[in-house]
């Protein structure tokens, strides 16, 4: 892997559901828990060319936010592909002003000509990668001048040795790295592995508490939870071996009795039809 490079990640939690709300409370939860930055969803449903108030809303929530934490959280906000080309122009030039410490997937990244665009009108750092699945795809992204951030999601783009290589291409255009995460033990530690040996990787997703976990939440499935624990924002690199967790097979078969079988909310715009989760 070319040897660790750093001893700990910084990590980022999330605030507020799929449909932000009421978001103020769980972001002071993640600052007293120690977190400094945080992602949120923006948006909820919007069309390809919508009303204002729609914009409103979403500067509303940023606002809000900013208002309460002040400069104690870094925000990143996700687009997660809702947003049009005509509305995400608008819509990043609105939330300028506070401040977002990126932008996630303001377009789809089947439309990575527009990402590019609008990256040359920002300053603000646009992040893409989940919905990209090989080098080859992460190649378009560099070559196009996309993205500031790739969040390559190792579940989905090869392991950790196909997003070694995703990462260490990137590092040719100084493109960051932050993996697509908001999964459980064995993929967060599989990240870490990455994490620790790529230079420009710089922040960590990772899923304890966000809003779809119910009683299966990211450590309990471990022999060792503090293998993974939390301080100060960071999660130390696992040093054991394998990928430095121990899974608690217990655990596994008892939710395995119950099963789990995941599909996408359907979200509808004002006229019926099908709008993007």
């Amino acid at each position: 892997m070319g040897g660790q490079v750093r001893d700990r990640i910084r990590v980022y939690a999330w605030v507020g559901g799929n449909r932000p709300g009421d978001i103020e409370a769980s972001a002071k939860r993640a600052i007293e828990d120690g977190f400094s930055a945080t992602k949120m969803n923006i948006t909820e449903e919007m069309q390809v060319v919508d009303q204002m108030r729609q914009v409103d809303a979403a500067v509303e929530r940023i606002a809000r936010l900013r208002d309460v934490v002040g400069n104690n959280l870094d925000i990143a906000v996700d687009f997660h592909g809702r947003v049009h080309a005509p509305m995400a122009k608008v819509l990043i030039e609105a939330i300028q002003p506070y401040r977002p410490f990126f932008i996630e997937e303001p377009v789809l990244s089947e439309h990575l000509e527009t990402m590019a665009a609008l990256r040359r009108q920002t300053h603000i750092p646009i992040a893409t990668g989940e919905r990209l699945f090989s080098r080859y795809d992460f190649k378009r992204v560099l070559t196009l001048g996309a993205a500031d951030i790739i969040q390559p999601d190792l579940s989905h783009a090869g392991g950790i040795s196909e997003c070694k290589r995703i990462a260490d291409m990137a590092e040719s255009w100084d493109v960051a790295l932050a993996p697509h995460c908001p999964l459980g033990p064995i993929a967060l530690a599989s990240c870490l592995q990455v994490d620790a040996v790529c230079q420009l990787a710089f922040i960590q997703e990772q899923s304890q508490g966000i809003h779809y976990n119910r009683e299966n939440d990211l450590t309990r499935y471990l022999m060792n939870p503090e293998v993974l624990r939390f301080d100060q924002g960071f999660v130390q690199i696992p040093q054991g071996p394998g990928l430095g967790i121990e899974i608690d097979e217990t655990q596994v078969r008892a939710a395995a009795a119950t099963g789990h079988r995941w599909r996408n909310p359907i979200w509808r715009h004002a006229d019926g039809s099908l709008a993007e989760w």
